[in-house]
Parts: C-alpha cells; structure tokens; sequence
C-alpha cells in the first residue's frame, strides 16, 4: 500500500503535467481549458491509484483483482468530457484537438497514479511539442486552402450539375452549392458556387475553365 506522501505527491504531480496541457488550451480560450484539464488529470490518477491500490485488504488466496480493468473504463469514460468539447458550425468541426488532449490528460494522469513517472513526463513535453511547437506549421498549411465563393452571369438555363462536371471534370466534386437566380426580363442567369477548402490555384484554374466557355459572361471570385 502507497504511503499518504507517496499518493498526494502522485496527485499533484497529475495535476501539474495536467495543467500544463491545459494551460495552452487555455490561452486559445477553449471551453476545456486549464481547470478542466488539471481535473481530468487528477480524477484519472486516483482512479488508478484506487484501482491498483484500494482493494489491497480484500486480496488473498481466491481473491485476485485486475487493476487494469478499472483503467480501460477511464480510457473509454472519457469520451462524454471530448464529445462536449467538439462543436459543428458552418460545415467546420472544431474542438477534436482539445478532445484529444483531454484523452492524453487522461492516459497521464493513470500514468501517475501507476508510477510510470518518467512515460507521463516523456508524453507531457510530446503533447506540448504537437499542440504549440506544430500549431504555426498546421496554420501555415491550412492558409493554402480555403474556402471560396464565385459568382457567375451565364446565359440562361444554361447552369446545372452535368454543366459543371462537363467544364471542371473532377473538380466539380469541391462544389458544395450551388445557387441559381433569374429575374424576368434579365438576359442571363445569376449562380452562386460555394467552394470547399481547397489551394488558391486549383479555385483560379477553376475560374479560368468557366471563363472559357462561351455560355459563361463573367466569373467573379466573392
């Protein structure tokens, strides 16, 4: 059995790994932020301290006890605190990183409470190297692909989806709407196409594809 010193060292320690993850989630103003990674951090580890260690008085020649059991519950309980922090607005899905973190919170915190020191220690500074050391990398990246809108004057009735597939050939599938106006007495038809994400070249080529045809009287990027 751990002494008390031993257990409350194993819990502070979960709490400040936690709190270091949680403290960059914090500084983006995430919903789960420093607080909420420290408690995940501190829970798990006195779970697994309780797991491994609270049921020593029971234990004799036909009790055995699996503390892994309890841990494998952690792992999969877990995932109502990550299914909160993901949200879904305008077809973007966000928050999946804090989730994940919040799952690493967990993992280091059973580390601790099972006296893997040196591995919870080890995935601490990993974690933090991926979520701030990679973070201007992944935005660099994401800055080459973005959305975008067109809008087109085309003759009329002359825009539909075989249209679209006819000029853009494999393009046509980063379509993701596509919205046709008429008024009377126009002489050509208004559409809006919204793009998905995609690099600035390929919406250009695209640009210049529906420039091309005849049935098409301008094309303007929004």
């Amino acid at each position: 059995m751990l002494s008390d010193v031993s257990i409350a060292l194993r819990l502070l320690l979960a709490a400040f790994l936690g709190s270091l993850i949680g403290f960059e989630r914090e500084r983006l103003l995430w919903a789960a932020g420093l607080r909420t990674h420290m408690l995940v951090s501190v829970g798990s580890c006195l779970i697994m301290i309780v797991s491994a260690y609270g049921f020593a008085d029971v234990l004799g020649p036909h009790v055995i006890l699996d503390p892994s059991r309890v841990a494998a519950q952690v792992v999969s309980g877990i995932g109502f605190l990550g299914a909160g922090s993901i949200i879904f607005r305008n077809e973007v899905v966000k928050g999946l990183t804090t989730a994940a973190s919040l799952w690493v919170v967990a993992a280091l915190g059973l580390a601790v409470g099972g006296g893997l020191y040196f591995a919870a220690g080890a995935a601490t500074a990993i974690v933090l190297v991926i979520l701030a050391g990679l973070k201007p990398l992944e935005e660099r990246f994401r800055s080459q692909r973005r959305a975008a809108r067109l809008d087109l004057e085309v003759a009329p009735g002359t825009m539909s989806a075989g249209f679209l597939q006819e000029v853009l050939g494999w393009r046509a599938q980063r379509v993701k709407q596509m919205v046709v106006t008429s008024h009377d007495g126009d002489d050509v038809d208004h559409v809006t196409l919204t793009l998905g994400n995609q690099p600035a070249k390929d919406t250009e080529e695209m640009i210049q594809l529906l420039s091309s045809r005849a049935s098409v009287r301008d094309v303007q990027k929004a």
